[in-house]
């Protein structure tokens, strides 16, 4: 395929920020009180957005019956402590995967018009992307709160095609989650998933993606205007 918009989910797709997440939650626990929570176990909720990960890690402390944690509202009270937390540990602990840049210098110099699609709200991805030196790749940045809607709704694929003039055919998400697949497939674009995502510990191939991709260099394709249509889906 010969895309002219490119949208990338953030989180597991261009840079590995779980560590950081983790971080910021286990600050924000230990803060207040409460026990801290496996960074592995946080990983596995990362993907729709920094309220709900909160939300579930209280129903999580609740559930092994830490008093207070599962209380109503606890988690909108807390929200903006931990706001401050996650904007201290942006860009710190994160980093970018391999052959990212690589990557996106050359899809610009071909003419692609990049955006980054997320979930994680509009001020914590602008500062992820802007620590990791990204953010002169990319045109547009749309995250979980900018819009009435977030992924899986189709509502931020839609806007980008009409903000640039892209239709379903010239247009690819790059995600790393069966949330991603489903917001593809509900703008009917399509999708290629990488193999190192988060994806609530569940691989991706289950939600069937276009493409799953090994590599970030797998996209490399895309700048070969002459590649042929029919290509290995795997790499």
């Amino acid at each position: 395929m010969n895309p002219s918009l490119i949208l990338f989910d953030l989180d597991g797709t261009l840079v590995d920020t779980a560590p950081e997440i983790s971080d910021a939650l286990n600050a924000l626990l230990a803060a207040e009180g409460l026990p801290t929570i496996d960074p592995a176990l946080v990983r596995s909720w990362i993907g729709n957005g920094t309220r709900e990960l909160l939300v579930r890690a209280l129903q999580h402390l609740a559930l092994r019956g830490v008093r207070d944690a599962g209380e109503p509202g606890a988690a909108d009270a807390l929200m903006p402590a931990f706001g401050m937390h996650y904007m201290a540990h942006c860009g710190r602990a994160s980093r970018v995967y391999p052959q990212v840049e690589a990557v996106l210098d050359a899809l610009r110099e071909h003419g692609k018009r990049l955006c980054v699609l997320s979930n994680k709200e509009e001020r914590f991805a602008f500062t992820v992307i802007e620590r990791h030196g990204l953010r002169d790749y990319f045109e547009l940045l749309i995250g979980g709160d900018t819009l009435p809607t977030k992924k899986p709704d189709p509502g931020g694929i839609r806007h980008c095609m009409r903000l640039f003039g892209a239709d379903a055919e010239s247009t690819l998400l790059v995600g790393d989650s069966e949330i991603d697949v489903a917001t593809a497939r509900a703008a009917g674009v399509p999708i290629w998933a990488v193999s190192w995502g988060y994806n609530h510990d569940r691989p991706v191939a289950v939600a069937q993606p276009d493409r799953l991709i090994q590599s970030f260099g797998a996209l490399f394709e895309l700048t070969a205007l002459d590649a042929p249509r029919e290509r290995v889906s795997t790499y």
